[in-house]
């Protein structure tokens, strides 16, 4: 019947009369009819899902029929309900019962028009989910080809077991739009939610593993989830774990995760100057176990052994590693220079050792080293109440040479400091500017209370860190660096909100600080050349 509908209305096109009198036949009407199945065929795979639609909307239809009855919205402009400042009217809305008939529809398969056939390989078991095209094809546009260009009403899905064992939990939030998990689940939802260009999951997924970077798991979790983000090209999952590794130093060092890591990533750590940590040799120790644990090819450990900054470590502590450490035994001829340097570090002046030495080069650069020769912590109470302050004392630098001396610090943190140039000015004779006003953003000074000859030659940059509880341990949250003048930096704490007691920047109302100096010999470089 289709075909001659479309021969008439060809020959009425045409000018002439229909063609309902042409025999079957005749060569233009067998070439007609081919032509027309040609076209219906290739018309076919791209009604498919439209008309799968169709069928599950009339299976929504009757599963929510009770739930959309519900819903009702009411515009008192219009229904004479007296005047009203909203324009938008009142809403009732019965979303929560959507969804819960959304995931009954998943559940009891009513309606289904795709069966999902989710195969591991080298694995007998297999995984049937009844699903509808119209769910799949809203949420995820992979989803919409592969139904488009299907043959049957299955579809198979290749999937690794990780991924194979999260499944339902992936399909149920296309239904459903929310997902509960666990740490170990975190990376295969992340691949399927990649995979199947699930983007508001993919998000979710990222933000909820940055969030959850210092909760605790049997075997840890931060480290493979760096791995996987550089496999994946996350690079906001990627930054995030590199930045706490690096930051939360050696609670990663004491992890369980720690000799599992690849030598890229410990590459990746034992080059940066912004580790937070105990001390040099707390590192060289991880360093150490992870060499016996992976048994690396020599050029892995002399690279990774050459990252060492041992001039940082007290030459008792030298001595004692050459004397017990097997593994620096093994390799010694290959850090034989390094060593050489820092006893020679320790026992001439730093202004001596610059006549021969490059002392900018990072065996002579400090980390962020939380041990009490070179800072302290510092916790404010009610830090928003107003200014305090603080002293300490720091070695005056690394070297052996300045074993014994001391520099005292004095700091002062002000909840609401304004630089000079944007306090009020006073014409009056003899009247005097307030340090602390009201409107100004916190700020802390870190100076020394004494200055020295010693100090020549030496230029201290102030490390401030900020502490944060995050499922119950307690983190290094935000770092700010200050140089020769803590005034250079205005950003410190301009993002924090003090005044809220839930504040990311505070635990238990307190504001929890650790001040590092770390002496650096830039200047004498400099004076050199």
């Amino acid at each position: 019947m289709k075909f001659c509908v479309w021969v008439c209305v060809v020959g009425r096109m045409c000018g002439g009369e229909p063609l309902s009198h042409i025999q079957d036949t005749d060569p233009l009407v067998l070439h007609s009819r081919r032509t027309y199945r040609r076209s219906e065929d290739a018309q076919k795979k791209k009604k498919m899902v439209q008309q799968d639609v169709r069928v599950l909307l009339v299976a929504l239809c009757l599963h929510l029929g009770a739930a959309a009855a519900g819903m009702l919205r009411v515009d008192p402009a219009q229904d004479g309900g007296g005047s009203s400042s909203s324009s938008s009217g009142d809403t009732i809305t019965h979303s929560l019962t959507v969804v819960q008939r959304l995931e009954a529809l998943l559940v009891q398969g009513n309606g289904s028009d795709v069966s999902l056939r989710v195969e591991t390989p080298n694995a007998d078991e297999v995984k049937v989910i009844q699903a509808h095209s119209l769910v799949l094809s809203l949420q995820s546009p992979v989803f919409e080809e592969m139904l488009l260009s299907r043959n049957g009403s299955t579809l198979v899905l290749k999937e690794s077991s990780d991924c194979a064992a999260v499944f339902d939990k992936f399909i149920r939030y296309l239904y459903c739009g929310e997902i509960s998990l666990r740490l170990d689940q975190a990376t295969p939802l992340h691949k399927l939610a990649s995979k199947y260009q699930v983007t508001g999951l993919q998000q979710g997924i990222t933000q909820y593993m940055t969030q959850n970077l210092a909760r605790d798991s049997s075997s840890g979790h931060v480290a493979g989830w760096y791995e996987y983000a550089l496999q994946a090209g996350d690079v906001t999952l990627r930054d995030s774990c590199l930045q706490y590794m690096a930051w939360n130093l050696s609670s990663v060092l004491q992890s369980g995760e720690w000799v599992t890591i690849s030598s890229q990533l410990l590459m990746s750590l034992l080059r940066r100057s912004d580790l937070i940590l105990q001390s040099e040799m707390e590192l060289f120790a991880a360093l150490e176990a992870w060499i016996i644990q992976n048994e690396p090819d020599g050029l892995t450990a002399e690279n990774a052994l050459r990252a060492v900054r041992y001039a940082m470590m007290p030459p008792r502590e030298l001595f004692r590693l050459q004397t017990q450490s097997a593994v620096l035994a093994r390799y010694q001829e290959s850090v034989r220079d390094l060593l050489y340097m820092s006893y020679q570090f320790h026992s001439a002046s730093p202004l001596h050792m610059a006549k021969f030495f490059d002392v900018n080069c990072s065996l002579f650069m400090p980390r962020n080293y939380l041990s009490s020769m070179w800072g302290s912590p510092w916790i404010i109470n009610n830090p928003t109440r107003d200014d305090r302050s603080t002293s300490f004392q720091t070695q005056l630098g690394p070297s052996g040479h300045d074993s014994s001396k001391r520099v005292t610090w004095n700091a002062l943190f002000s909840p609401r400091w304004l630089p000079l140039s944007m306090r009020p000015m006073y014409t009056e004779t003899g009247a005097m500017q307030p340090t602390r006003v009201e409107g100004g953003r916190p700020r802390i000074i870190i100076t020394p209370a004494t200055s020295s000859a010693d100090f020549a030659g030496v230029n201290f940059q102030k490390t401030v860190l900020v502490m944060a509880q995050q499922q119950g341990k307690v983190v290094v949250k935000h770092v700010y660096n200050f140089h020769q003048s803590t005034e250079e930096n205005g950003d410190f704490l301009a993002e924090a909100d003090l005044y809220r007691r839930t504040s990311e920047y505070l635990i238990d109302s307190s504001l929890f600080l650790h001040i590092v100096v770390k002496p650096l010999y830039q200047t004498l470089i400099s004076a050199k050349n």
